[in-house]
């Protein structure tokens, strides 16, 4: 019925009926409103969807130069079969150029290889024959040459296991077992190992009375030889600084310009500074030089007398050959310019500091234990020397002639200390006595002798001249008065030291603050001035 309600006439042709479904389409559609689009323009022109963005459909293929003659990674089939036409637009979207614009030289791949790896892979895979596939942990070529290690190092170590490690000590003792047994029963065996003899400790063989003999023989030939050498060549001295005199001509006796007086307070030392050593014996005193005290004066047993530097490098600056045996005793004048020397060779030799030369030498054939300055500054060429014929020996270096003896002691004399505005000196003798003397005058005007009193092989004045202390043998340290009247003051004995049998040394700091002293077990012992019943550091 349909079909035939929309049939119609010729006279229907030209126009359309009421009601019919293409007009109702008709009109549905202009009914409806036009809404615009709000998505932005995007050109989507050779671009594809990779992970969920749209990158250039370049970037996605791997691209191989024309000229090349091997691939080095396998390339999809598509990217095989791709065509290289060329050459390409730099700007335009699609195409070559596209995908090597990501770096202004060319495409570039993201991937990181350190150049050493590179380098260690390809030359171990040139020398070798093997090297580590790119990517993953896997060998490509002679893999059996991987235990070897690459050309850059061998390969890494692997940790044993707890039955290796068991396995290798039951081994090590067998073969330590089976050592041993060999060595007992006296057959040969094969060294496979250090033991048994590597745990044992090398000892020096005893020497036998012969070779005692010999070698003390053979000393004292060389020392003989010593002494025929020095007394054939004649005193010397060698310098070892850089030179004598710097870029302004002072000399290397000058104290430096940038070293300045910091404070007059002393203190105690809180650590060890230097270590000098030079010297192949014993060292018998140690002097420092006058003024700023940058240069210090060591006589030695083995006959040579060094002067150091004690500020700055601390190095040698001069030896002094002299002497065929030890020297006793050392001193400089007031101005440190020269200095006398006191040996066991039974020479006193007058020395110019700077120069090394021997001014003046006094040999009388008596043996001589020290040998003292007078402190004036017009009586420097006057040397106070104690004896050992019990004698004080006044010498003048100017015409080295003997000028007075001093010859009360009952022993050998061992010191010579000015005292009371260096007109009077005290001289102290194995005689375990002390004797006063007036400068020029060879008698005595006082006399300290008690049972209980030692012999004194030291004695040091202090700084303002009120005062000695003295080194005595009975392990304690004794002080005199020396300004109004010479005697004993029992209120600062300063105890606690061992030196007996031992000439240990005794001394004032600067301030006179501290008091200082050797010791025969190598320690060095200070005590304030003030408290002397106490030892403040060791």
């Amino acid at each position: 019925m349909d079909l035939l309600e929309n049939y119609g006439g010729s006279d229907d042709d030209a126009e359309e009926r009421p009601g019919s479904p293409s007009a109702d389409a008709e009109l549905f559609k202009l009914s409806l409103p036009v809404l615009p689009s709000a998505a932005p323009h995007v050109d989507t022109a050779g671009r594809v969807l990779l992970e969920g963005k749209a990158v250039a459909e370049a970037e996605t293929r791997h691209y191989l130069d024309p000229k090349a003659r091997s691939v080095q990674y396998n390339l999809p089939y598509k990217d095989m079969s791709a065509v290289v036409v060329g050459p390409a637009h730099p700007f335009q979207k699609d195409g070559l150029a596209a995908g090597l614009k990501n770096h202004r030289a060319g495409h570039v791949e993201d991937t990181h290889l350190q150049s050493y790896a590179f380098d260690e892979q390809y030359n171990t895979y040139h020398s070798m024959g093997y090297a580590a596939a790119p990517g993953s942990q896997a060998l490509v070529g002679k893999t059996a040459a991987a235990e070897a290690g690459t050309v850059y190092g061998s390969a890494a170590k692997r940790r044993k296991t707890a039955e290796e490690k068991a396995a290798a000590e039951e081994r090590k003792q067998r073969l330590q077992q089976e050592a041993q047994q060999q060595l007992a029963a006296g057959q040969p065996f094969t060294l496979t190992n250090r033991l048994p003899w590597a745990e044992k400790q090398a000892q020096a063989p005893e020497l036998t009375d012969e070779q005692r003999e010999y070698l003390a023989k053979a000393s004292a030939e060389k020392e003989v030889a010593a002494a025929e050498d020095v007394e054939a060549r004649g005193p010397t001295s060698f310098f070892h600084g850089k030179a004598d005199k710097d870029y302004q001509g002072r000399s290397w006796l000058a104290p430096p310009r940038d070293k300045k007086k910091e404070s007059d307070a002393c203190f105690l030392p809180k650590r060890w500074i230097h270590t000098w050593s030079g010297h192949t014996k014993g060292v018998n005193a140690i002097r420092f030089i006058p003024g700023m005290g940058q240069l210090m004066l060591s006589a030695g047993l083995d006959g040579r007398v060094k002067i150091w530097d004690a500020l700055g490098s601390y190095k040698c600056m001069r030896t002094y050959l002299g002497h065929s045996k030890g020297v006793k005793d050392i001193n400089f004048t007031n101005d440190g310019a020269k200095f006398v020397s006191v040996g066991y060779d039974k020479n006193i030799r007058l020395w110019d500091t700077e120069t090394g030369q021997v001014i003046t030498t006094l040999n009388t054939g008596k043996l001589y234990f020290c040998g003292v300055f007078h402190p004036e500054a017009d009586k420097q060429n006057v040397l106070m020397a104690g004896c050992a014929d019990k004698k004080i020996y006044q010498f003048d270096f100017n015409t080295g002639d003997v000028e007075q003896e001093y010859n009360y002691h009952l022993g050998a004399v061992n010191t010579v200390t000015f005292i009371d505005e260096n007109r009077r000196f005290v001289s102290s003798s194995d005689d375990k006595s002390l004797r006063v003397w007036e400068f020029g005058i060879p008698v005595q005007i006082k006399y300290v002798a008690d049972p209980s009193m030692h012999s004194m092989p030291s004695v040091t004045p202090n700084p303002a001249g009120t005062a000695i202390i003295c080194q005595s043998l009975d392990n304690q340290i004794v002080t005199y008065l020396t300004k109004d009247r010479f005697k004993q003051n029992r209120k600062k004995t300063f105890k606690g030291h061992n030196t007996a049998g031992y000439a240990c040394q005794v001394n004032f700091s600067p301030d006179s603050k501290y008091v200082m002293s050797g010791d025969s077990e190598g320690r060095a012992f200070f005590w304030e001035w003030a408290q002397p019943y106490k030892v403040v550091r060791t």
